[in-house]
């Protein structure tokens, strides 16, 4: 006998959230009508099994539990999943007026977003992107790794582009709430990862370089394997000595749109060449090493650890940051400092 559940969702800290009517009907059709939102705040929610008292408790800073249980998961060959976008059911949207309020966000079913052409960040680029992960336990709790560091983050790069950012608070709940509505698509154990992709962009009409008049987060999630296909195999790095991803005084360390686009061209010739990336170096003395296209980089030796110094053209990367402490925890000698690299030319 099929039985009835009230959908929503409750997380550990008493949250509660309520997809909008396009997103309930969206939920229903695909789930053949088992499930019903409900406006009331949920008690049972996605899950039948109660949340642990203690997680209830908490609010930690390094991984965050979203929900337990064993949940339905997609009909997927989650043995095959690679890196590649496969669309889920859900996104959240949040908007900020020309004052620097936000409004209350709200779960979509995910889809395309209507943008004026003379929008912002079409234009001028005005936008800003962050990238966290969310992991299932083998109890099938959901696990957020520091999603507070990617909200900080974020709002340090939207005062460089003079953009309004989301609080802490409404970055973190916006992620969890999202997660919750996918969580059908976070990979069993062992299996990959529920990636999360939250952006800040200028979504207003503009003419003329200047910050938007209006502003628009999201928040969007996909199921993903290993971004490098071998998985954690070694790679090979194709040292870039034309082209630089960051100069001093630029917006290499904040993760706006604009820094990506620019690395495609040598990511493409260095694949060309049997390579999987491109290692950058510093676009003053051409000889220091900064970072790879999408992450940063340490080298090892013995118990010492050296990754290159933040300079102000190197993303501050959170796993960089959880890299270092963890090793110093251990034992490591960690050495932030300048890495230069010898370039032998031979003449054939």
């Amino acid at each position: 006998m099929a039985t009835r559940r009230r959908l929503g969702g409750v997380d550990p800290f008493g949250q509660s959230f309520v997809p909008s009517p396009a997103a309930a009907a969206a939920l229903a059709a695909r789930a053949g009508a088992h499930y019903k939102w409900s406006s009331a705040p949920a008690r049972a929610a996605v899950s039948r099994s109660p949340l642990p008292a203690a997680a209830a408790r908490r609010h930690p800073r390094a991984s965050s539990p979203v929900t337990t249980g064993t949940p339905d998961l997609v009909d997927f060959n989650w043995d095959a999943l690679g890196f590649q976008l496969i669309p889920t059911d859900f996104m959240y949207l949040m908007r900020c007026s020309s004052d620097g309020v936000f409004t209350k966000g709200e779960l979509v079913p995910y889809g395309p977003i209507e943008l004026n052409p003379a929008a912002a960040v079409l234009n001028y680029g005005q936008g800003l992107l962050e990238g966290l992960r969310a992991h299932r336990k083998e109890d099938g709790s959901i696990l957020l790794f520091r999603p507070h560091e990617n909200a900080l983050r974020m709002r340090i790069g939207a005062d460089r582009l003079c953009m309004p950012a989301p609080s802490v608070e409404q970055f973190v709940e916006a992620v969890k709430l999202t997660v919750l509505a996918n969580k059908r698509w976070v990979p069993p154990t062992g299996k990959g990862s529920l990636y999360i992709r939250p952006q800040l962009i200028g979504s207003g009409a503009i003419l003329g370089v200047a910050p938007a008049p209006q502003y628009t987060f999201i928040v969007f999630v996909c199921p993903v394997g290993h971004y490098f296909k071998d998985g954690l195999s070694p790679i090979s790095l194709l040292t870039e000595e034309e082209y630089h991803r960051a100069a001093p005084g630029g917006t290499g360390d904040i993760k706006t749109i604009g820094n990506y686009a620019s690395v495609v061209s040598a990511q493409r010739r260095a694949k060309e060449k049997g390579h999987s990336d491109v290692l950058y170096l510093d676009s003053v003395h051409n000889k220091f090493v900064e970072e790879v296209s999408s992450c940063n980089i340490f080298m090892v030796k013995d118990n010492v650890i050296s990754t290159p110094l933040l300079t102000g053209t190197i993303l501050p990367g959170i796993t960089r940051k959880s890299v270092i402490g963890i090793a110093q925890s251990l034992g490591f000698q960690v050495d932030q400092i300048g890495i230069f690299i010898y370039l032998q030319f031979l003449s054939c």
